[in-house]
């Protein structure tokens, strides 16, 4: 099983395509791990790109540390494994929390080993309302009460969290199957990863995102229930002007997986520009 290991001596599992062609970073989402871009690693491969996907800490086949759980850590992590792979000319894929550690990788590391970067789902650029963002999702107290629902019922919060990752507003878009795999996968996760980085999807990255410094698409479903379009992908050309945007037609927040074709076609046709 292929790991390497970061500054705080956590372990992160990772797999490697290898090969000689630019590499693709795959960042998954909460609850997740690498395993959850499994549609989308085959296409990116036959392409000619070198896919690289690993855990968070805390997530999948990653050691379960009980700290760690903050984007400067996590964005660390990213860091160790870009410098120990040595991973160059590089197109970083944060899909949901992971776009996260993606705006953070641009606002305190050297973007020289990137290309470009991509937003999948993601939470940026400011999902917590406050004085200075009032078009967030919702207010920070709503975050803190999630985290509370998780830390009480596990199960029954990622039951329903999984339904609506999968979901539009004209219903669910995933097979049974996908969503049991979805299941599977989350089960591997520690409850204080689960309950600790909730807490992170209502950070403002504003500030990271303003100097990118490399090219961005930004891909969203239409019908994301997880992270609403209009507070989150519908506001980064604000912030990053020269930004792409790509968003699915009703498409959910789980689009890598309801939507493997079209949200891996994005993917091959931003990095074959760059």
């Amino acid at each position: 099983m292929p790991e390497l290991t970061v500054a705080d001596g956590v372990s992160l599992y990772y797999e490697d395509s290898g090969g000689d062609g630019r590499p693709v970073v795959l960042i998954h989402g909460w609850s997740l791990s690498a395993a959850a871009w499994a549609a989308n690693v085959g296409p990116l491969t036959a392409a000619g790109y070198r896919v690289v996907a690993y855990d968070r800490r805390g997530f999948g086949r990653s050691s379960k540390p009980s700290t760690g759980y903050d984007y400067d850590t996590l964005t660390a992590d990213l860091a160790s494994l870009m410098e120990q792979l040595d991973l160059t000319d590089a197109v970083l894929v944060g899909f949901s929390m992971g776009g996260g550690e993606v705006a953070r990788y641009l606002g305190t590391q050297d973007v020289g080993r990137l290309a470009g970067v991509v937003f999948a789902s993601s939470v940026t650029p400011a999902l917590g309302i406050t004085d200075t963002n009032p078009g967030g999702a919702m207010p920070i107290q709503g975050f803190t009460d999630m985290q509370d629902a998780c830390r009480a019922d596990r199960e029954g919060f990622l039951e329903d969290f999984l339904v609506s990752f999968f979901s539009t507003p004209t219903g669910l878009k995933a097979s049974p199957e996908q969503v049991a795999a979805a299941h599977e996968i989350a089960a591997q996760a520690a409850l204080p990863a689960l309950v600790e980085t909730i807490g992170l999807w209502a950070q403002d990255f504003r500030a990271d995102l303003a100097n990118a410094g490399v090219a961005v698409l930004v891909i969203h479903g239409e019908g994301d229930q997880n992270v609403p379009f209009a507070a989150s992908a519908a506001r980064m050309g604000d912030i990053i002007p020269t930004s792409q945007l790509e968003v699915i037609p009703d498409g959910p927040h789980g689009i890598n997986v309801t939507h493997a074709e079209a949200f891996t076609r994005a993917l091959i046709g931003f990095a074959d520009v760059l």
